[in-house]
């Protein structure tokens, strides 16, 4: 059917008119549009955040031109949110008619954002409600088409020429404040240069951001720098969270945001510089990486959200591929994987972060490993929980071992104790001490009862226990605490002789690598490992070591203590200077302690550690030693406060 030339033209007439008539009409009201959409945006903050946003003079400049001035928001009964002075922006008319807000250029002179806590009341938290539209909680959300929208959306508003002049950024938790002052930033023809003047409670320095940022096509490369000498201090997490934090520079780079169907993209890389950290929880002193880069490949799919396996993570010259998952298709799944390609030895000692590894500065080694560590949780089904951990080595030896030189346990040496960064009393390890006992002159039974308690594949393993981290991160995550570890007697020795008893990530990783050199190295025999761990363990208030230990509670030598001392003896070793709350006000024991010796007794019966006439003619413990002074026992005619409250009750977790 073919239409007629002259009605094409009418038509096409016509459609030109209706779009003449409709910009005509959006030209000369399209100042009572803007204020309308004012007035619909004061309403909304009033009703649903209850804040007051208010605008003193807003009009158009040309077509897409918008300028504001005094822009202020401020929640009700709290501090300003917003204040800006003059704003100018223009709008990208032809997205704006398919539904999206995309901004050409931007410009922002005087005033200030800030974020402020006074006492529990938050200037912000009105706008941390959760979003109202989101009504079907049910419904499984598509982490991809989610995350690609909330990223689109960020994007259209970051506009592709920008000049902000004088804007100032603020936080005041309670006194804790930072600010950072953007005195010029300019963003034009996709090139980005700013100078920042950052304040905080402790310091004062100016940066520097520059680099290349194409919102529109979802690509950047941007660096951070210090203008002035030094490195650049994080503001307010020191006095917020006692971390602190610096770095020499910053590099930034996105190089890729795709959607492919179902899932999202997003490629890049960042890198950092000298970065430092301190922290009481990480080491005792600064932890310096000269130098990490992780190109990460984030992948997210209607179900998943991963950090692709083509990843890589760059610690000095230790290379590292992590695979990180979390899986919501038919269970809840985290999985983590971890591989370390083959590698020189002398590399990752060289490697390991300044401070946080102190006892292995001047280590040397020959060989090469490579390691790999597969983990997988599954919330529904706990108990299927992986953990495999594997270090495969090809002529692995230390050459020169570092601070902590682990042939020390083969000779006579001075052990001192330290608690609450308090160093206890020198004990001489070595024949010299009277009180040093030979591991065939201590009682079989408290052998046996120690490594039942302690470690009961001691003299079959090399250190670590994998079935054991299991049930401890399986423990630790279901109680949502650290409230279970998975100590054996090597990781006890280590830490005793060599390292503190700080509560540190970095005394724990250091602990990790020295019991591995120390059991695969077979610098230490796992007997004479055994004789020094029980000559100089804590087994009571300033009492060292099993001689010092035996006449303490039961005036006799190691190799006389009978079944139910050394049962007892075993029991007290998590908590030694707590060993008094076993007892009752008449110097026996509680029901429960005696409940613990049992049940510590039946399991080793069970396990053939003893035997059947091992058991005949026990006979209640009795302290007869100096530990008898520190038993509150209750005097014929005397009112003695009870400890029950105090003790520690509960049977053992073996």
């Amino acid at each position: 059917m073919k239409f007629p030339k002259q009605k094409i033209y009418k038509a096409l007439l016509i459609f030109i008119l209706i779009l003449v008539v409709l910009f005509l009409g959006f030209y000369f009201f399209r100042d009572a549009l803007l204020k309308k959409a004012i007035a619909k945006v004061t309403t909304k903050m009033d009703t649903e955040y209850n804040s007051t946003f208010s605008v003193k003079t807003a009009s158009f400049e040309g077509l897409s031109g918008i300028k504001l001035t005094d822009v202020i928001l401020v929640p009700k009964n709290a501090d300003t949110l917003c204040n800006i002075k003059k704003i100018e922006t223009s709008v990208n008319l032809s997205s704006l008619l398919v539904g999206d807000v995309q901004l050409g250029t931007l410009k922002i002179n005087n005033g200030y954002i800030q974020f402020v806590k006074k006492g529990k009341v938050r200037n912000f938290d009105a706008f941390l409600k959760k979003d109202k539209t989101d009504k079907d909680n049910n419904e499984k959300r598509k982490y991809a088409t989610f995350a690609y929208r909330i990223i689109s959306k960020l994007l259209n508003l970051v506009p592709t020429d920008m000049k902000l002049e004088n804007l100032n950024f603020k936080i005041d938790d309670n006194g804790k404040k930072a600010t950072v002052a953007v005195n010029k930033l300019v963003l034009n023809n996709k090139q980005l240069e700013t100078n920042l003047h950052v304040q905080a409670n402790n310091f004062d320095q100016r940066w520097n951001i520059k680099g290349f940022a194409d919102p529109r096509n979802k690509k950047a490369d941007i660096r951070f720098f210090n203008l002035d000498t030094g490195a650049i201090k994080v503001p307010y997490l020191d006095e917020r969270y006692n971390l602190k934090a610096s770095f020499d520079s910053i590099r930034l780079n996105v190089a890729n945001i795709e959607k492919d169907g179902s899932e999202l993209h997003i490629d890049g890389y960042t890198s950092i510089a000298n970065l430092t950290l301190n922290h009481p929880k990480i080491a005792s002193k600064d932890v310096v990486i000269k130098s990490a880069r992780f190109d990460y490949r984030f992948l997210l799919g209607d179900d998943f959200i991963s950090i692709d396996s083509t990843s890589s993570m760059q610690l000095n010259k230790t290379k590292v591929k992590p695979y990180v998952s979390y899986n919501t298709e038919s269970d809840t799944i985290y999985t983590l994987k971890v591989e370390i390609p083959k590698m020189q030895a002398q590399d990752f000692i060289v490697s390991l972060p300044d401070g946080l590894f102190t006892h292995f500065q001047g280590m040397e080694a020959t060989g090469s490993f490579n390691y790999s560590l597969d983990f997988k949780f599954n919330k529904n089904k706990p108990n299927t929980l992986v953990f495999d951990s594997k270090l495969n080595k090809e002529n692995l030896k230390i050459t020169k071992y570092g601070e902590a030189n682990l042939n020390k346990l083969n000779g006579e040496f001075v052990y001192r104790a330290i608690i609450q960064n308090v160093m206890q009393r020198p004990v001489l390890v070595g024949n010299a001490n009277s009180n040093y006992t030979p591991l065939d002159q201590i009682s079989p039974y408290l052998r046996k009862s120690v490594l039942t308690t302690e470690d009961p594949s001691f003299f079959s393993h090399r250190g670590f226990i994998n079935e054991a981290f299991k049930q401890s991160i399986l423990k630790n995550i279901k109680t949502k605490k650290f409230s279970r570890g998975a100590s054996t007697i090597s990781m006890q020795l280590i830490k005793n002789v060599f390292l503190t008893r700080e509560k540190t990530l970095s005394r724990k990783l250091e602990e990790i690598l020295l019991v591995y050199i120390l059991e695969n190295n077979r610098v230490v025999s796992k007997e004479r490992m055994l004789e020094v761990y029980f000559n100089i363990i804590e087994w009571g208030p300033n009492v060292y070591g099993i001689g010092e230990a035996s006449h303490f509670y039961f005036q006799k030598s190691p190799s006389t203590l009978s079944l139910d001392e050394c049962l007892f003896l075993a029991t007290i070793i998590p908590k030694p200077r707590k060993f008094m709350y076993q007892f009752n006000d008449q110097g026996n024991l509680k029901d429960y302690a005696i409940k613990n010796q049992k049940f510590l007794s039946n399991l080793m019966l069970r396990r053939g550690v003893l035997i059947s006439e091992d058991t005949i003619n026990q006979l209640p413990v009795y302290i007869s030693g100096n530990a008898r002074s520190l038993l509150r026992i209750k005097a014929p005619d005397s009112t003695a406060i009870k400890l029950d409250s105090l003790a520690i009750e509960g049977e053992f977790d073996l």
